[in-house]
């Protein structure tokens, strides 16, 4: 084949795709009014994972990890009648808590973590939940999303528990650009109105689980979705 016929015979360069342009940043006003819609929705919002005291709201964190609210709060009604205390708890051992959560994931480990937690509290806290970040982090069982948890339901600490729905839309929204819960946190941290700083954990968690869900995204009622940074918004089901 000569040279010219194999250039004729040569399919011609794909030509490169338009990069595509950066999502601008949402402004400062644009993260104030997000927030101030989700408070005129909710004003008060609450965590899903019902608590008789500050432990027992621990305890059901820890239980909560790669589980439904829902299945721990089926669980721990009956639960916390009996065991409501590090005392009671400990004093149940890790089969006497096992038949209480054995319909909740991982609950081997998770037994064995609430009762080694109890009796932490009780040897080295007295019987009460530290309200120290840091401190409930040395807990068996608890990292830093559930310390969090505690530290903003149970002592009223401006904090941001990054479970994967917050970790999520932050990024979709564009409140964050991370790749990590850690680095979410303390992007959301910054931007967040100081006077939202203890219920926007709360309204993103509800926005995540309810509307800004993983596959389907209900970008149709949703409330900042002429905000919100995310390009392919879903369209309204036909019918």
């Amino acid at each position: 084949m000569t040279a010219r016929a194999a250039a004729a015979t040569k399919k011609p360069a794909a030509k490169p795709k338009p990069k595509q342009s950066p999502r601008p940043r949402l402004s400062k006003d644009e993260i104030a009014e997000i927030f101030a819609r989700f408070h005129r929705i909710e004003p008060d919002p609450k965590g899903e994972l019902e608590s008789v005291n500050v432990f027992t709201l621990l305890v059901a964190v820890v239980l909560s990890a790669q589980a439904t609210d829902a299945g721990v709060n089926k669980a721990t009604r009956a639960l916390f009648k009996v065991a409501e205390t590090p005392e009671k708890m400990a004093a149940l051992g890790e089969e006497g808590l096992i038949a209480h959560i054995k319909t909740i994931g991982l609950f081997r480990n998770k037994a064995k973590n609430v009762i080694a937690l109890s009796r932490k509290l009780i040897e080295e806290h007295g019987g009460q939940v530290p309200a120290d970040r840091d401190v409930l982090e040395t807990l068996p069982g608890v990292g830093r999303k559930t310390a969090n948890v505690v530290m903003n339901m149970a002592f009223g600490q401006p904090t941001m528990a990054v479970d994967t729905h917050v970790f999520r839309i932050a990024n979709r929204i564009g409140l964050a650009k991370s790749k990590t819960p850690l680095d979410t946190e303390k992007q959301l941290m910054k931007v967040i109105p100081p006077e939202h700083g203890i219920p926007a954990h709360h309204w993103l968690i509800l926005h995540g689980r309810y509307v800004c869900k993983a596959r389907k995204p209900e970008c149709w009622r949703c409330p900042i979705a002429d905000l919100c940074r995310f390009t392919e918004k879903t369209p309204p089901p036909r019918g």
